[in-house]
């Protein structure tokens, strides 16, 4: 969905340019080159924009619902690792950039979704992410959300990022984590307390063309996530009027489940071996969480999160 929206946005900016009205597109880009830091700095919310009667109805589409294990006290500044990524990332988006879940739970803090850089490139689009709440996933970006010193602040990183949605087949478990410690290093850096996040159903939104490992589709896959910077899933689900085959994610419900904190420390210069240990009880807190609330969304008995 916002991969054609920001398409949309993007023909429309070349209508300008090529149309009679060139000179609302030099203004844009005057305003672009004045407003580039913003979503480093926080970004630019809009409580209109969030609240759209649109959202509601995708919500309800799944539907998708945030369910809260532990207060989160707003006196502290969190880093909620998200899992999994998914093709869509629906309960991310549906949780914290849209609608009163959120709020209505955590009262006194206030989410912000960190999304690959390159989407604030695209004119006007970039406007309306950051009206949603998306700020860039840039270090810089992070660790403007987490410096606030009244707390308060939580950033929503989803650590498997694009390399990730490679493996979103339904009844995938399979983790991209291992190898990702830097959110680690930037909880300890601002001493922000850590928090788990598995969204159930996130993989069950679409069936995704077989890519196994050391596979010719997967190399290629890689190789252009690589270049680009995002992965290339080749997904299908249903249609508008009948479910064999279109684009339209399929009706499954999404529970997305925050954990309880992990209390971080401020260290501004972490070693190696304090960043495993943390990593290590962050991988451990996130199995946990898994495993006390698979039953409760269809998971068999059985099957465990496997992390690589």
């Amino acid at each position: 969905f916002l991969s054609l929206v920001a398409e949309f946005c993007c023909g429309f900016f070349v209508i300008l340019i090529l149309g009679n009205f060139w000179f609302l597109a030099v203004l844009y880009l005057l305003w672009l080159y004045i407003d580039w830091e913003t979503p480093c700095t926080g970004g630019r919310r809009s409580q209109w924009v969030r609240s759209w009667t649109l959202w509601k109805y995708f919500r309800e589409y799944f539907p998708i619902h945030l369910i809260k294990t532990s207060d989160l006290s707003p006196n502290h500044n969190y880093l909620l690792g998200f899992h999994p990524h998914g093709v869509l990332v629906a309960g991310a988006f549906g949780n914290f950039c849209t609608g009163p879940s959120f709020k209505n739970l955590f009262p006194g803090l206030i989410p912000y979704l960190h999304i690959m850089p390159i989407w604030f490139s695209c004119p006007f689009f970039r406007e309306y992410i950051m009206s949603a709440g998306m700020v860039s996933a840039s270090k810089e970006s992070v660790s403007y959300v987490l410096n606030n010193k009244g707390g308060g602040h939580a950033s929503v990183i989803v650590i498997g990022g694009a390399e990730e949605s490679l493996n979103a087949h339904p009844g995938s478990l399979t983790l991209n984590i291992l190898k990702r410690k830097g959110f680690i290093k930037m909880a300890l850096k601002h001493g922000a307390h850590l928090v788990p996040v598995f969204s159930f159903g996130e993989n069950e939104l679409f069936k995704q063309v077989a890519n196994p490992k050391g596979s010719w589709l997967r190399n290629v896959q890689e190789k252009l996530q690589k270049i680009m910077g995002f992965a290339l899933p080749l997904f299908h689900a249903r249609g508008v009027f009948q479910y064999s085959f279109g684009l339209i994610p399929y009706r499954q419900p999404i529970h997305t489940v925050v954990g309880s904190p992990i209390p971080v420390k401020q260290n501004l210069n972490p070693t190696t071996e304090e960043i495993e240990q943390l990593h290590a009880l962050y991988l451990q807190k996130l199995r946990k969480l898994f495993e006390e609330h698979k039953r409760n969304y269809g998971i068999p008995e059985h099957k465990s999160l496997i992390f690589e």
